[in-house]
């Protein structure tokens, strides 16, 4: 079992990081919006068909309401996604994604009474570190200038938010989960994702609806990881801790840093293998606890 759920944490990791070097390279739009909508919304047909021949668990009314509080958090972790990438350079604002593990921690121990080990807690730390470091894209302004930013600087404020947020849908998420089946749960909680996020791109200006139309052939392959992401992450997460499972998940910071230098040639590959070793590591305390 203890395999299984590493390998699946791991392959959802991949999934994630292969949509998003895809997605890149596919649409390379200015609007994040789209983006981010048109993955949802080519992911939707294999989680309908999810929904549809799955068998139907009778989920119980804490499934309900873990999937009315969690929805609405998503959509507002998607736009507050989006602004920070509006507001600020990449380079402040996608360090503070790697925090959301460490909060759990402590979201999962509030709402689920997960505690982790002290040697797996520092494996989520040093996780958590390794994928801060690895998205800081200029080192010359030092390690901790995205943390002197805070206060200045409000699409880091965002960021933060949107860590926060994923520590609480990824508990809630299991909670979900629990009370139904991870089939289920990946059909109607994200099915109901899609639908309420839509009208936040249709209700945009015509252009808008333009580029969706244009864009949406290229958006399949990216959808397709994207489901495949979500179904790992279900199944993962059912075997393990949060905190455990959404680490390991982290490590797609990991892969799509080498998605970077050998699609993108992106650089400062050498300061970014600092943060590959110190990701490892904790890999290695949580896997080996």
């Amino acid at each position: 079992m203890t395999d299984l759920w590493v390998a699946l944490s791991l392959f959802s990791a991949f999934s994630l990081a292969t949509s998003d070097a895809l997605t890149k390279r596919a649409l390379n739009k200015e609007n994040e919006y789209i983006i981010a909508w048109l993955r949802l919304f080519c992911a939707l047909p294999f989680l309908v068909l999810l929904l549809v021949f799955s068998p139907f668990p009778d989920p119980d009314s804490t499934f309900y309401i873990a999937c009315f509080i969690g929805i609405p958090l998503e959509i507002l972790a998607l736009i507050w996604y989006v602004k920070a990438l509006r507001l600020s350079p990449m380079s402040l604002t996608l360090p503070f994604l790697a925090l959301t593990p460490a909060f759990i921690m402590i979201t999962g121990w509030v709402m689920m009474d997960e505690v982790v080990s002290l040697r797996g807690g520092v494996g989520v730390i040093l996780i958590a570190l390794g994928g801060y470091l690895l998205n800081i894209s200029d080192p010359r302004k030092g390690v901790l200038h995205p943390f002197r930013s805070i206060i200045t600087d409000r699409g880091i404020r965002y960021m933060i938010g949107v860590s926060l947020i994923y520590s609480f849908t990824s508990v809630i998420g299991k909670i979900a989960i629990l009370h139904s089946s991870p089939l289920f749960f990946s059909g109607a909680y994200f099915v109901g994702v899609t639908l309420c996020f839509s009208p936040v791109i249709l209700l945009q200006s015509r252009k808008i609806r333009k580029d969706i139309r244009q864009d949406i052939k290229r958006s399949v392959l990216p959808g397709i990881f994207y489901a495949m992401m979500i179904i790992s992450h279900v199944f993962a997460i059912t075997m393990t801790k949060v905190a455990y499972m959404i680490a390991l998940k982290r490590t797609s910071f990991l892969m799509g840093a080498v998605y970077g230098f050998l699609f993108f040639r992106e650089k400062n590959v050498t300061y970014r293998l600092t943060g590959a070793v110190v990701m490892f590591l904790g890999f290695l305390l949580i896997v080996l606890k």
